[in-house]
């Protein structure tokens, strides 16, 4: 079986402004945070936690992370692939990736999440 990678940017055509566009959602973000370990994932909103969004949802955020450069994603047959592009970004932007996932990890990337220490 041969695998496709879908159409995303070129390292340097990742553009800050559609990469902070693309992480400012919280299910993005959720993403973001599962996609941290480095692995590939498959898209099962099951298999991702978030089984309470519709299959079609799911493949929209990870639409827009890919477009934007964060992620790509490889088509095996009828599966889907994804994983972060942690490479490409700390070249295009060093430290942006491992200060939005230790805010994930924090809890203060997402609305409502604790406030930040003084």
């Amino acid at each position: 079986m041969t695998a496709e990678r879908l159409p995303q940017p070129d390292r340097d055509e990742i553009e800050l402004v559609k990469v902070l566009h693309a992480l400012a959602d919280p299910v993005r973000i959720r993403l973001l945070e599962i996609y941290g370990d480095g692995e590939e994932h498959g898209c099962d909103p099951c298999l991702l936690g978030l089984e309470h969004l519709h299959k079609s949802t799911v493949s929209h955020h990870l639409r827009v992370m890919r477009e934007a450069g964060i992620t790509s994603t490889r088509a095996a047959g009828r599966h889907r692939l994804v994983r972060l592009r942690r490479e490409d970004l700390d070249a295009r932007f060093p430290g942006l990736l491992d200060a939005t996932l230790n805010a994930v990890r924090r809890g203060t990337a997402a609305p409502g999440g604790p406030a930040p220490a003084a």
